[in-house]
C-alpha cells in the first residue's frame, strides 16, 4: 500500500458552497521524491475573503486557475501511476482535507481511488506515546520543511514527521 500526504487550502469552511484553491500529495518513502501539486479555479460565487488570503492567492488569480475536472482526472492518474496496490490518505487535519479531495473526486471523476477512509498524523502520533493529549507536539518536533501554507511544503513537512514517526518504531511501508 503506499501512503499518500494531502494537504488542501480552500476559500472557505465546506466544499460545494465554497471551492477548493489548491492541493498537494507527496508519497511516504525515503526520497519524499513523487509529489502532485494542483490549483483549481472556483466552482462557487460564494468565498470567504480570510480563507482564501491564508493560500496567498486573490479572487483574481483564483478565478485564473485549471478546470477542477481535468485537475482531479491529472490527480487520479497520478495516484493510479505512483501507487502500489491500495493509496492510504493521510493528513494533518484528516477532516478539512478529506472532505475537499473526496468530493471535488466524486463530483468531477465520479469515485475516490482513495475509498473512504483515512489517516490522521497527530492521532498516530498520540498512539504513538499512547497520550492523546500531545494532539500537535509532533509539528514542532518532526517536520523538517516549513509550513507555508504551499500544500506541496505543508504535505512535505507532514510526511517528514511521518518518516520520523517510522524511526521511532511506527510500521509505515514503503512502497
Amino acid at each position: 500500500m503506499s501512503y499518500i500526504v494531502v494537504d488542501v487550502e480552500a476559500d472557505g469552511e465546506i466544499p460545494h458552497k465554497f471551492s477548493m484553491v489548491s492541493f498537494g500529495a507527496i508519497i511516504v518513502e525515503p526520497s519524499l521524491s513523487k509529489t502532485f501539486y494542483g490549483e483549481v479555479k472556483p466552482i462557487s460565487e460564494k468565498w470567504n475573503p480570510e480563507a482564501l488570503a491564508i493560500s496567498g492567492f486573490s479572487r483574481e488569480q483564483h478565478l485564473g486557475f485549471n478546470d477542477p475536472k481535468e485537475v482531479m482526472q491529472k490527480f487520479f492518474d497520478w495516484i493510479t501511476q505512483n501507487s502500489v496496490d491500495k493509496p492510504i490518505f493521510i493528513s494533518d487535519n484528516l477532516a478539512f482535507d478529506w472532505q475537499w479531495i473526496n468530493w471535488y473526486f466524486h463530483n468531477f471523476i465520479g469515485k475516490n481511488p482513495f475509498g473512504f477512509s483515512g489517516r490522521r498524523i497527530g492521532d498516530l502520533y498520540c498512539g504513538m506515546k499512547m497520550d492523546t493529549g500531545l494532539n500537535s507536539e509532533w509539528k514542532k518536533l518532526y517536520r523538517k520543511t516549513r509550513h507555508t501554507h504551499h500544500p506541496v511544503d505543508d504535505a512535505k513537512g507532514n510526511a517528514e514527521a511521518l518518516l520520523q514517526f517510522r524511526k521511532m518504531g511506527l510500521r509505515v511501508s514503503f512502497q
